[in-house]
């Protein structure tokens, strides 16, 4: 009997699913386990062979721990809001959440055709109403507190609403708008609702204001940092500008320093916590105000966590987005500084905060004053100083900053050295903080710590600055001008938000007749008829961005059908929180960072056990992809001609510029090899795909061939390099492509993607099949199994165990072809060596297994099995193979019980019939024995 992947991985899915095999109960007696995948995005173009190498990892996982007797929650479900759904309604007019459903359906056939173990009754959808009414009430949870920082912990706003009426906020230590004027209990009780309400905004979680967004004008919405790419939308290439707009906020900042701590508890990788840990950026420094050399009541305040370098500061630069820019910039300068502001409006925060070797900036025409020399300097705007980061504006010191050098060199600006210890500052910035400090007022001879104290209580009794800690971390936007989306539970009266009441959750979105803003600007929800709260109130017009849906959604598996509460409290007491997660470290700053926030916020409500919700997170890596690129030559203006180049005749045309075009790798002939090309039907294919390059011409080498240049790079869309996991599995099976995605590499290392080498995975599920059946005879015997046999199969379990408890599944592979390998050449058919290593490689080949097992005659599944126990009496070695050497050079290997003594291997070498020969008339002089290695004997 052959091995047939397709009908036997038919069968058991199949099987599966009638049988209930992967459901979890929420109330069993053994110990739990909870392993969960990042939820995807469901695309248009559904997985590609690089999506599902986290969920075969997590699905290896989960099937060990249920092997080794836990309950394991595996589920599975889609973070189905997104842009490429609201997108395609726009161009087509269907709903998005006809698209989106076609794609989920997709997608789950796509997932059950890998054999995963989700439990697909707890499938959540964040688009579901059912499910975003839950956001929707976190959310309002959120505006319903406020941040106590003397507890360290939220507090609902009721509490903070006694404390105003009693007492005012002079002594009120919470987390609040910089701006909050202080009180008294009087002033208070004097306002009216309005104005109450308005206060109270100050220091809610969620609120409503005015911030820096990546605003995409042909989108009509604001986007995610993550969703620009070189100062246009990454999908459409749309120009985006930075843009002062009201958005709803998430004041995440108030649980910075939760934040930062919470990353000790947790065992994530030490490079995603750097990236949070420098994302929140905690800073101990002090403010300080400079006032306009024109206007002395105007100040502006900077944050530095240098105070001791001031008497070096020689510019102040501005964002140029500062509220000030207009005010200060003089008519002479207005047009350079207006150029300037309108460049930097197309550019990402992502894109200026890298940008290190490129100098730009404009001068205002404006000066402002240094408070501790009194000395005029100049004030710029440049896009490396971002709006809504600190108070937008930075005192540059040349000669200790390298940012702030290359800006005065390019400026012609002065340097001035303030450390005595300070080194070639002609060619750079010297930061260092040891010396004596000059040309720097009261502090000069002073070193560091008197220094920096000195200043910071000159600056405080003069009232122009304080010591202060100040974050990277900025309040977190939350609303979007987009349809597809949850929509916020909010309305307006009398300008001023208020929730809808939780009865009347979910708020669900209405129908509109285009899926664009209207023609006012509004965002499409301005587009529903009678859309009102209570039939006059005006609903909030935004929705939620994308990260609501997946900040909680890990609760929602362990209850998804309570209808009463997000999660239950049974359900959560018992699985507590996520044991492994497994996801992508592009989410460092985004998903990850919001959703610890959300997790902490809802500890501190009482409604989770633990501060932090994923105890443990593995980074999967990159299936990568090889990308096919032929050579264009760039015409000038106004040139029509075409030209490609085969990549082996470029030096041929020494004078020329070429373009890199990506071509389909359905074109290429030997692709993904050392020389691939596109052959007469390949250039004839690209031609039909691209006829705009119909009429170009192709010179080929000698062979006929335009050989490509090929490059290990992402699989995406973009570079026709993706590769369709279905097409993979229809060849191959399921088990056969879950094996191959883990022997390619450690799983959390990018890795590139061939499938001409996939045959070898093929062949050795093939091997394996053929220990239980050859020549289509069933072979399994009941003979008891050597000890070389049992050796083989505990040195297997031994590998596997360990590795798999480090995640190391590629090396797994690699231990079930040995295995295989050895059984093989010793004929094995053996029951006895065969069940349990069944069960061993269960995890990876799901379908196989559960047939060979059914055929061994059990009636309950694999899965349910019980992991093998390891024997170590099997891997204790009866002999060692010891080379015997004469004066350094081998002359026999023998075997040696493994117990013998140094003594035992001194005595009996020399006297083996083989070494005599070589010691006849020779005197012994020394025997070297290393135990469990080598002997040898010195003769002179």
């Amino acid at each position: 009997m052959d091995y047939q992947a397709r009908d036997i991985e038919q069968k058991w899915r199949q099987r599966w699913e009638d049988q209930g095999t992967y459901h979890v109960t929420n109330d069993s007696d053994r110990p739990k386990y909870y392993v969960l995948d990042m939820f995807p995005y469901p695309s248009g173009a559904g997985l590609h062979v690089g999506h599902p190498l986290g969920y075969i990892a997590s699905d290896i996982y989960a099937r060990y721990k249920r092997l080794q007797g836990f309950n394991v929650l595996h589920p599975m479900g889609y973070d189905s809001f997104g842009l490429p759904a609201e997108q395609y309604a726009i161009q087509t007019g269907i709903h998005p959440s006809v698209a989106t459903s076609e794609n989920i359906d997709r997608y789950r056939q796509q997932l059950e055709n890998l054999g995963f173990s989700f439990d697909w009754s707890r499938e959540v959808r964040t688009s579901s109403p059912e499910y975003y009414r839950w956001t929707q009430w976190i959310f309002q949870q959120l505006f319903k507190h406020y941040f106590d920082q003397t507890e360290g912990c939220a507090k609902p706003i009721e509490e903070l609403v006694v404390r105003l009426a009693s007492a005012g906020n002079a002594k009120i230590n919470a987390a609040c708008e910089e701006n909050t004027p202080i009180i008294t209990a009087a002033d208070w009780n004097a306002m009216n609702e309005r104005e109450q309400q308005l206060f109270l905004l100050n220091y809610r979680l969620t609120f409503p204001e005015e911030s820096y967004v990546n605003w995409c004008p042909a989108m009509g919405t604001v986007l995610s940092n993550d969703e620009v790419k070189d100062g246009v939308s990454e999908r459409g290439g749309y120009p985006v500008e930075r843009k002062l707009m009201a958005q709803w906020s998430m004041r995440i900042t108030a649980y910075a320093d939760r934040l930062l701590d919470g990353l000790e508890d947790i065992d994530w990788p030490y490079s995603l916590k750097e990236q949070q840990r420098n994302w929140i950026g905690r800073s101990v420094g002090a403010s300080v105000k400079f006032s306009l050399a024109e206007d002395a009541a105007t100040k502006i305040e900077v944050f530095t966590t240098r105070v001791d370098t001031i008497y070096g500061a020689t510019f102040m630069v501005l964002a140029p987005e500062h509220d000030l820019v207009d005010q200060i910039t003089t008519d002479a300068e207005r047009a350079k500084v207006d150029e300037y502001r309108t460049w930097a409006a197309s550019r990402s925060e992502v894109e200026r905060m890298a940008e290190v070797k490129k100098v730009t900036g404009a001068f205002t025409g404006a000066y402002c004053i240094n408070p501790f020399n009194e000395q005029p300097i100049p004030i710029y705007i440049a896009d490396y100083v971002l709006a809504g980061y600190g108070t937008g504006a930075v005192m540059a010191v040349p000669s200790g900053d390298q940012r702030d050098w290359n800006f005065a060199t390019h400026f012609d600006l002065p340097i001035i050295p303030i450390l005595d210890a300070q080194q070639n500052l002609e060619t750079e910035a010297d930061a260092t903080k040891e010396g004596k400090y000059i040309n720097s007022g009261m502090i000069n001879g002073l070193g560091y710590e008197e220094a920096t104290q000195k200043l910071i209580a000159w600056l405080e009794e003069k009232g122009l600055g304080k010591g202060k800690v100040q974050y990277r971390l900025r309040n977190a936007v939350f609303s979007r001008q987009r349809y597809w989306g949850e929509p916020v539970p909010a309305y307006w009266k009398d300008d001023v938000p208020y929730l809808v009441a939780e009865e009347d959750l979910p708020l669900v979105l209405p129908d509109v007749d285009k899926y664009l803003p209207t023609e006012t600007g509004e965002p499409p929800l301005g587009r529903a008829e009678n859309w009102k709260y209570q039939g006059k109130y005006d609903y909030e017009l935004s929705t939620m961005p994308g990260w609501a849906g997946s900040s909680w959604y890990w609760y929602r598996y362990m209850d998804p059908h309570n209808d009463s509460a997000f999660v239950g409290k049974e359900a959560v007491d018992y699985w507590q929180g996520v044991d492994l997660y497994v996801g992508g470290s592009e989410h460092a700053v985004g998903h990850l960072l919001y959703s610890r926030f959300w997790n902490h916020f809802l500890f501190d409500l009482g409604l989770v056990p633990q501060k932090e919700y994923a105890t443990k997170l593995i980074n999967q890596g990159m299936i990568q992809g090889v990308i096919e690129y032929i050579y264009l030559v760039k015409a000038d203006e106004g040139d029509n001609s075409r030209v490609f180049v085969s990549a082996d005749k470029l030096g041929e045309y020494p004078d020329a510029e070429f373009a890199q075009i990506p071509v389909h790798v359905d074109f290429v002939s030997e692709y993904g090899r050392e020389e691939s090309y596109l052959n007469k039907e390949g250039i004839k294919q690209f031609v039909e795909w691209r006829p705009d390059y119909a009429h170009a011409t192709f010179v080929t080498n000698e062979a006929g061939q335009l050989v490509t240049k090929s490059e290990v790079g992402k699989m995406s869309k973009r570079y026709f390099n993706v590769v369709n996991p279905d097409d993979v599995v229809a060849k191959y099976g399921a088990d056969c492509f879950r094996m191959f995605e883990m022997f390619l590499g450690p799983v959390e290392q990018a890795k590139p993607w061939n499938t001409n080498s996939i045959s070898g995975t093929s062949r050795f599920l093939n091997n394996f099949w053929r220990l239980f059946y050859q020549d289509e005879q069933w072979v399994v015997s009941e003979e008891q199994p050597t000890k070389e046999e049992l050796k083989s199969l505990h040195t297997a379990i031994k590998k596997v165990t360990e590795d798999v408890e480090r995640f190391s599944f590629n090396t797994c592979v690699s231990a079930f072809m040995v295995a295989t390998n050895e059984l093989g050449k010793a004929k094995c058919h053996k029951r006895a060596i065969l069940e349990p290593l069944l069960v061993l490689m269960a995890p990876f080949a799901v379908h196989m297994c559960e047939e060979l097992w059914e055929k061994l005659g059990h009636t309950t599944s694999v899965h349910h099995a019980a992991w093998p126990a390891l024997e170590e009496k099997w891997l204790v070695e009866e002999n060692i193979t010891y080379p015997i050497a004469i004066n350094g050079k081998t002359r026999a290997t023998v075997d040696f019980p493994a117990d013998a003594t140094k003594a035992d291997l001194e005595a009996a070498a020399p006297n083996l019939e083989d070494i005599q020969k070589y010691l006849e008339g020779k005197t012994i002089r020394k025997i070297i024995v290393v135990p469990g290695r080598m002997i040898n004997i010195v003769v002179g």
